[in-house]
């Protein structure tokens, strides 16, 4: 393939969207505590087991719940904001940490090197979420255990709108909804339909952020809510705003992990050849840069 760039759905881009303030203007004092909280709570449950060789972060941002992961040898921070992977960097340094700018349709990460995935607040953004997912599942090894997150459209508010004429979609129905652009709303079916056409086997599925409603937190404190998610997280009512899934590859869990990291993302060979700070393809010759410790795959040079 000698392309210089590959087709691909749209995609929103934080470095052009002030990406470098995304930490203070959403979360940092944005009264989001809550939502931080019961996210931790449900990756804690789902992230088994919690240690390993080489776990792949999507969307990582500014590494919000990078340090959660300590109990895997490497953590690869992907992210197609490198704004967001320089803030990441500074507060994680690199003894661990690998640092990718990326674009999760066409990943650059290499097939069966990662025996752990995780993806949360990320699939809202993708108009074409299966391809994501597919892209998702060639890096995983067999036995690893992959934690996706989804924005749900079968939510209480969500049902509620539509009952009393206030909302034009239909909770019920299986196809996404894209509520603002580039943003979009699932199906539990739906997705669930999709990962296992994908390959993987969905284990446990958790309802998270339950009470994400500002009157509420604004009323009662954070900790209650909190300890109320906790409690209903487990019920199997998926009618939250936020669906955690615990998904496998079938196999056993390996015990050797390839040290090839990078693939082309223009034509999938692999492995790339790394030279001062240039990494390139043997293959279609393409080449893209590292610099400032983060590779840079947005773009061949």
């Amino acid at each position: 393939m000698s392309q210089k760039h590959l087709s691909t759905p749209p995609i929103i881009d934080y470095d052009s969207a002030g990406g470098s303030t995304y930490r203070a203007d959403f979360w940092e004092g944005r009264g989001r505590d809550y939502e931080d909280r019961v996210e931790r709570i449900a990756l804690d449950r789902l992230l088994k087991p919690t240690q390993g060789k080489r776990l792949l972060e999507l969307g990582a941002g500014f590494g919000r719940l990078s340090s959660f992961f300590t109990g895997y040898e490497q953590v690869i921070l992907l992210d197609y904001a490198k704004s967001q992977l320089v803030e990441a960097r500074s507060r994680l340094g690199d003894s661990k940490y690998i640092y990718v700018a990326a674009n999760i349709y066409h990943l650059p990460i290499a097939d069966a090197v990662c025996d752990a995935a995780t993806m949360i607040r990320v699939l809202h953004h993708f108009a074409d979420a299966p391809a994501a997912l597919r892209q998702i599942r060639q890096t995983l090894t067999p036995g690893a255990v992959f934690i996706l997150e989804y924005a749900n459209k079968r939510n209480l508010k969500a049902m509620l709108r539509y009952t009393v004429g206030k909302q034009d979609w239909n909770p019920y129905g299986e196809e996404p909804v894209e509520f603002v652009k580039l943003n979009f709303d699932f199906h539990p079916h739906y997705i669930e339909n999709h990962l296992q056409a994908i390959g993987f086997e969905t284990r446990r599925k958790l309802a998270v952020s339950y009470f994400r409603l500002g009157l509420l937190k604004r009323i009662v404190p954070v900790g209650l809510l909190t300890q109320l998610d906790a409690l209903l997280q487990p019920s199997g009512l998926l009618y939250s705003p936020s669906v955690f899934t615990q998904n496998y590859v079938p196999g056993s869990r390996s015990e050797q992990l390839s040290t090839t990291l990078f693939k082309c993302p223009l034509c999938g060979n692999a492995p790339l050849h790394e030279e001062g700070d240039i990494i390139s393809c043997t293959n279609c010759a393409k080449s893209w840069s590292k610099a400032g410790g983060i590779y840079d795959f947005r773009e061949p040079l």
